[in-house]
């Protein structure tokens, strides 16, 4: 900024320039050609000096500039100068000079921090623009990837074309699951987008997670859950046929010894029937226990049709309002009207009846007691059902048992319903999810791809 003795002096010099050409004007008037040539050279003199001393400034604000352009701080203004107002504009330069170089060393550690998290992250990080140039790969991924360095996607082709394609038709927000093989093992990728723009620049940012290990620890948790269900039923059936089968053959045995036919009363016969027959109906369950556990490992692939969700939704109301109390309010709706899914109508239809009398049972105590059956479009573009009900809910302490089979909170059932749905739903390709807040709303959602 300009100083009061900058405007004075350029005052000084505007006036002694306006009055030299005054007198150059009065030297062509009365034909003094000597003063006329000799204040000419005087008045270029002082225009130049003036542009000079105007330059002056601007040359020094454009090397300052220049200098923060190309990050060099190392320029300095001279703070003794003769002139006062150009003594103010060097320190005011050398001031701000100051100020952007310590913002400037400040955003460099920042960067380097940032950059170090970056590196010791156990998940991988790749940012490549529109051309497929990796502009930023960090150690890890490189390591998941088994490739360094990373330079363009392309490379990824050397390690699997499955996954060079799937980085290559990667877009903003994708998901995507990947098994990747080499040499010393298999192990599942999921990968994940994320747009971002720098520098005018439209980059993708693609996380990616070896999930292996988290994958591992739940098939070993299901096992440990399944186990444990399966004991307690199977131990619940064989307890008692062994506690009877040990009585019976006391009837029959003395110290060691068959007991002559002879000995055998009328009552030993009967307690002996009564006990065979409790034996076979344990057989019988036990049995039935175990065709429940083929049934649920012999799902048949789904024959996908094109099925209207409101004729769907229809079929299942009709079977259900049988089952409808006074107090049960029953409603199906569907939106938009012509909703398709891509399904087996038999599979989905036994989801959706086991899931809509789950959804009825529990609202047979509950006043106002009211189930949904709501099918539509979310966010994301994807087809879902919910079945809803405003009943108890669940426990949050069984949330987690819920879809592992044979387990039960009810008196009747086997059990199998839940993760019965959940398999048929992979097998299409979807999901099953649920919340529950209790005695507000319970929702199972059915999820499309």
């Amino acid at each position: 900024m300009a100083s009061r003795n900058f405007y004075i002096q350029l005052i000084v010099r505007v006036l002694i320039l306006t009055a030299t050409i005054l007198g150059l004007s009065f030297s062509v008037l009365n034909g003094w050609y000597f003063s006329f040539a000799f204040l000419t050279l005087i008045a270029a003199s002082q225009v130049y000096s003036l542009i000079v001393f105007i330059n002056r400034t601007n040359r020094k604000i454009a090397y300052f500039f220049d200098a923060i352009k190309n990050e060099d701080f190392t320029l300095h203004f001279p703070e003794r100068v003769a002139i006062e107002s150009f003594k103010d504009l060097n320190k005011s330069l050398n001031r701000v000079n100051d100020l952007i170089h310590e913002v400037h060393l400040q955003l460099q550690i920042r960067e380097q921090y940032y950059q170090e998290i970056l590196k010791q992250a156990s998940i991988g990080i790749m940012t490549y623009n529109e051309k497929g140039h990796i502009l930023f790969a960090n150690p890890t991924a490189e390591k998941i990837l088994d490739y360094t360095p990373l330079n363009h996607i392309k490379q990824l082709m050397q390690v699997d074309e499955n996954l060079y394609r799937i980085f290559k038709s990667f877009k903003a927000f994708d998901r995507k699951l990947f098994q990747l093989s080499n040499e010393r093992e298999q192990i599942q990728l999921a990968l994940k987008s994320t747009p971002l723009t720098l520098d005018g620049q439209s980059l993708l940012l693609v996380v990616i997670q070896d999930i292996q290990r988290e994958l591992d620890e739940k098939e070993t948790e299901s096992w440990v859950r399944l186990i444990r269900v399966l004991t307690h039923e199977i131990m619940n059936t064989i307890t008692p046929i062994v506690s009877i089968s040990d009585s019976i053959m006391k009837y029959y045995n003395d110290n060691g010894r068959v007991i002559a036919p002879e000995s055998i009363d009328e009552n030993q016969v009967k307690n002996t029937v009564k006990g065979l027959e409790v034996i076979k109906d344990q057989g019988g369950d036990l049995m039935e226990f175990v065709q429940s556990y083929r049934s649920l490992l012999h799902v048949p692939d789904p024959t996908k049709t094109l099925v209207n969700g409101q004729g769907l939704f229809d079929k299942i109301n009709v079977l259900m309002s049988a089952r409808l109390g006074d107090k049960i309010d029953l409603k199906v709706i569907c939106e938009p009207e012509k909703l398709d899914f891509y399904i087996d109508e038999k599979q989905i239809s036994q989801v959706l009846i086991n899931l809509t009398k789950n959804a009825l049972q529990s609202v047979e105590k509950t006043e106002n007691g009211k189930v949904r059956l709501v099918g539509g479009i979310d966010k994301n573009g994807s087809k879902y059902i919910d079945v809803m009900d405003n009943g108890p809910g669940i426990p949050p302490e069984v949330m987690d048992e819920i879809f592992v089979p044979f387990f039960t909170t009810k008196n009747e059932g086997t059990g199998i319903g839940l993760s019965l749905s959940k398999r048929v739903m992979q097998l299409h390709g979807g999901s099953i999810q649920v919340r529950s807040v209790p005695h507000q709303e319970t929702v199972f959602r059915l999820t499309f791809a």
